[in-house]
């Protein structure tokens, strides 16, 4: 009996080593991927900051400009873009997003654009109305497609297929700290764009309006492009932080199955040793 016993746990130790060193070799592929995230969410950030502070200096500058990026309208239909991760083996990184997505748009009249593996199958399973699943690998989103996106949702938005557009994301804030965060993109006003900066004596060719009405599609571009740099961030902290973890466990595991493998091993010994001494001493 100690011999099967013995012979269980070694396999168990076994098992546990082949685990860790899966874990071991995600967390080193999740720590080189997130130094180049970390290095395109440094890039992307100037971007948006220089084109944020375009947006307001034209809303800010132009007394009594009129677009329909800036009118707040009754709400019947909203957009929702969830960005989440393709994969995975990442604490509660991609569960986190899409619970505070599915929490917000809660009775609401709402059309999704999900991003990501993840994001894509949930709201398919969960019966969303979908507006395109193209993006079903959020690695593969390159800047133009955020930009190809951007100005065809502000197109519906002008339109009045949509009355208002939220994109949902989980900030990089470090390695151990990432954030689900809602951003109200559409109507603009509702960003704290106007009224936050002084006026200036800018002009514009060829008006205000029409340059203002040009950039939002490229400033909404931006916020998305953004948030995925954000994600693709947080994903990977989350994964290494999560495959470190495992990884720890499974040393932990390791050690107490090698201490009861020790013990059953010594109780073997004790007990053939014990059977010998009593057939010697009945001869």
């Amino acid at each position: 009996m100690a011999g099967v016993s013995m012979k269980e746990i070694k396999l168990r130790i076994r098992s546990m080593e082949s685990t860790k060193q899966i874990t071991k070799a995600m967390e080193m592929v999740a720590a080189s991927k997130l130094r180049r995230a970390q290095e395109n969410v440094a890039r992307s950030r100037p971007y948006f900051e220089t084109l944020y502070d375009t947006v307001c200096r034209i809303a800010e500058s132009s007394a009594g400009l009129s677009s329909p990026y800036l009118e707040a309208r009754e709400v019947k239909r909203s957009c929702w873009v969830v960005i989440a991760g393709d994969r995975g083996l990442a604490g509660g990184y991609n569960h986190n997003v899409l619970k505070l997505a599915e929490a917000r748009m809660a009775g609401r009249n709402v059309t999704v654009v999900p991003v990501g593996k993840k994001a894509v199958e949930s709201f398919r399973a969960h019966g969303f109305d979908i507006l395109t699943d193209a993006y079903f690998e959020a690695g593969d989103v390159s800047v133009s497609d955020c930009f190809t996106l951007a100005r065809d949702l502000c197109g519906r938005y002008t339109a009045g297929e949509f009355d208002e557009i939220h994109i949902v994301y989980t900030g990089f804030v470090s390695i151990l700290v990432q954030e689900p965060t809602v951003m109200d993109a559409l109507p603009l006003h509702g960003t704290g764009v106007v009224g936050t900066r002084s006026s200036s004596e800018t002009i514009y060719e060829p008006d205000s309006e029409a340059l203002f009405n040009t950039v939002v599609p490229e400033y909404l571009g931006g916020l998305i492009y953004g948030a995925l740099c954000e994600c693709i961030a947080s994903e990977q902290g989350a994964r290494r932080t999560a495959m470190d973890s495992a990884t720890k466990n499974a040393e932990e595991m390791i050690g107490d199955l090698s201490l009861r493998y020790n013990r059953a091993r010594q109780g073997a010994i004790t007990q053939e040793i014990t059977e010998i001494v009593a057939g010697s001493t009945s001869s």
